[in-house]
């Protein structure tokens, strides 16, 4: 392991009162970050969404906090960290070994390519070739591309390595054009974020495959422990992940050439046993960085949100978060990764009960209450029937307009802002 691990006292985690946040459920503790001055300048950026206090937090209470969750007695954190919010899991048995802010939101950045990895990733075929169109090309000026050319042509595979190697926002619009189906890049983005509920990353609303700032673009770094985690679980992905280099290839007759592109992740080359991730900016995110390592028996994956390439490189913080994972305990943890389809069950379970009635009996009453309204619609339906035709299909139709209002309201989880 690199030595970059520096240490923290002790006293500078003891308990403080909590300031005014979100539905803290353990005592606050400040994360131990390095204050530096962003370079370049930030902007200031969109108003970020809060947690309704009433929500249960997914992951375990002791997740519930803006601070720092770590195990008793867990040896003492790394004093280089100027990421704002971070999280350190086991990607095999989901336990979450520390976090600072957890569910704090934050702006992804390039980040935001795992959840397009996650979600497209199993609907295309590696060695598909696909011709770039001039709607390929169109993301911001001067941001991180591959170098794709208008009417290349390129398989799905090197599409992949040019968005985990090179970040490109290119190969990032060619893979959520393709995912998106008839619907584009448009239909992508709906996948991204039904994806991104399904693996219970209820923090995270994206508006562009790539991770250019959008509206309302907003994730945590427990989301990003659980993306992270569905990417890895895939063997595909790790060997994109893991790969140090790649061959973009030529394409005659305006280029006659090709060229390399290099892994801009320098954990992978730096971090015995890493096993790769992703690296992010844009001036409203900062730094951000998923990084995944291995290391007697154990694999864990560091997440990290708004940080400076001071006082360290943000893979060096990284690194120094993934010496202290491993040392922590395997039996230790301070909450756990939800599986995928968890979520929405520990949110029905969660929901509040009558005064007096446990969850089951409150869940047991709920869904004889819905048998009951059932029964009394068919009532009503069998009344109106008797009554007259034309009344029977007044109201279905009012009944029709109101169940398609609904279901166009639910698609939207309240995670963020819908911009």
């Amino acid at each position: 392991m690199v030595s970059t691990m520096l240490v923290v006292p002790a006293a500078a985690m003891a308990a403080t009162a909590a300031p005014a946040a979100w539905a803290s459920a353990t005592p606050y503790a400040p994360c131990p970050i390095v204050k530096v001055k962003p370079n370049p300048p930030a902007p200031t950026p969109s108003p970020m969404p809060t947690h309704d206090p009433g929500q249960p937090v997914i992951g375990g209470d002791g997740l519930a906090t803006t601070g720092l969750a770590v195990p008793d007695a867990a040896p003492t954190l790394p004093r280089n960290l100027s990421a704002t919010s971070w999280v350190v899991a086991d990607l095999d048995t989901g336990a979450v070994l520390g976090a600072c802010g957890p569910h704090e939101f934050g702006a992804p950045a390039s980040l935001q390519k795992l959840l397009l990895a996650a979600t497209v990733l199993p609907m295309l075929n590696p060695s598909q070739v696909i011709t770039v169109n001039a709607d390929d090309l169109n993301f911001e000026p001067g941001s991180s591309a591959v170098g794709l050319i208008l009417n290349g042509k390129y398989s799905v595979q090197t599409l992949w390595l040019g968005l985990l190697l090179n970040s490109g926002n290119d190969a990032a619009n060619v893979l959520a054009r393709l995912g998106g189906g008839a619907q584009g890049v448009p239909g992508a983005i709906s996948a991204m974020n039904a994806e991104a509920r399904h693996l219970g990353a209820f923090d995270t609303h994206a508006e562009t495959p790539s991770g250019l700032d959008g509206p309302g673009q907003v994730t945590s770094a427990y989301d990003l422990a659980l993306i992270a985690r569905a990417c890895f679980a895939r063997e595909d992905f790790r060997r994109y992940a893991a790969t140090t280099a790649a061959q973009i290839p030529p394409q005659p007759p305006k280029h006659k050439v090709g060229f390399q592109i290099q892994n801009d992740n320098k954990l992978l080359s730096e971090y015995p046993g890493a096993m790769g991730g992703k690296t992010g900016f844009t001036d409203i995110a900062r730094h951000t960085f998923v990084g995944a390592a291995q290391h007697e028996g154990r694999r864990l994956v560091v997440t990290m949100l708004g940080a400076e390439h001071r006082p360290v490189r943000t893979w060096q913080q990284a690194a120094a978060l993934l010496d202290w994972g491993f040392s922590v305990p395997s039996d230790a943890s301070v909450g756990r990764l939800v599986d995928p389809g968890e979520a929405e069950t520990l949110l029905v379970a969660a929901a509040p009960s009558p005064a007096g009635q446990p969850a089951q009996m409150a869940a047991a009453a709920g869904v004889s209450s819905a048998r009951a309204v059932v029964v009394a619609g068919v009532g009503a339906l069998a009344t109106l029937f008797f009554a007259g035709w034309l009344a029977v299909l007044v109201m279905a139709r009012r009944r029709a307009a109101r169940a398609t209002t609904a279901s166009v309201e639910s698609d939207y989880d309240g995670s963020g802002p819908t911009g």
